[in-house]
């Protein structure tokens, strides 16, 4: 599939604010949130709906809604959580899981630590999160671990994507739809992504 890069001119304004080593963590998790909200409504662009009769102060009339029970978010541990409130703002009623995961420093291979999903996981379009989309290993192996728990259809959404993570994920998992709201340049010699925006979980949390 096609990666979807964002084209917009708020999320440039956005992205550029966020990538600035000067912006607060108060002022970054909002923007992930924001940004993170903004992808999940290209993320459903194209989702089937269902018709039923609405009934306004004036007339009847036709209208549309999308089952939430039939999706889940699965942010990727620990900088996808940033990512949650914005996609919960969308559909609220979503279930959510976790994929804990932590890239080995010398092989830039990913560690699971943790994972737990919610009940018929199986049946769901899972929504991947992480806010960095780098090598791709992590998003791989996340992905890899869905699909061992049933998983069949699984889009990935990202703020920052390299195109060494997006070409790994076409490879390993051609049937996952990428959205992204900047595609970066490349991957620097430690597998940070630039320009990018430094690492998203300690600025979202504050750790550094």
């Amino acid at each position: 599939m096609k990666e979807i890069i964002l084209n917009h001119p708020m999320i440039k304004h956005k992205i550029s604010v966020l990538r600035s080593k000067d912006t607060s963590t108060k002022e970054f998790r909002e923007l992930i949130s924001e940004i993170s909200m903004i992808l999940c409504y290209e993320a459903f662009k194209n989702e089937e709906l269902t018709e039923y009769e609405v009934e306004t102060p004036i007339a009847k009339t036709t209208g549309y809604k999308i089952d939430e029970n039939n999706y889940a978010f699965v942010p990727i541990l620990r900088a996808g959580m940033g990512m949650i409130d914005g996609v919960l703002r969308v559909m609220p009623t979503a279930k959510i899981g976790h994929i804990g995961l932590y890239r080995n420093e010398e092989t830039l291979e990913p560690v699971k630590y943790f994972s737990k999903f919610p009940k018929g996981i199986e049946n769901k379009e899972v929504i991947l999160l992480d806010p960095m989309l780098a090598t791709g290993g992590s998003g791989s192996a996340a992905i890899t671990l869905l699909k061992q728990d049933g998983v069949k259809k699984i889009k990935f959404l990202s703020i920052i994507a390299a195109p060494e993570g997006i070409e790994r994920i076409k490879k390993d998992h051609p049937d996952v739809q990428v959205y992204a709201a900047q595609l970066d340049d490349h991957l620097n010699e430690n597998g940070y992504i630039v320009p990018g925006l430094g690492d998203a979980g300690d600025r979202i949390y504050g750790t550094k």
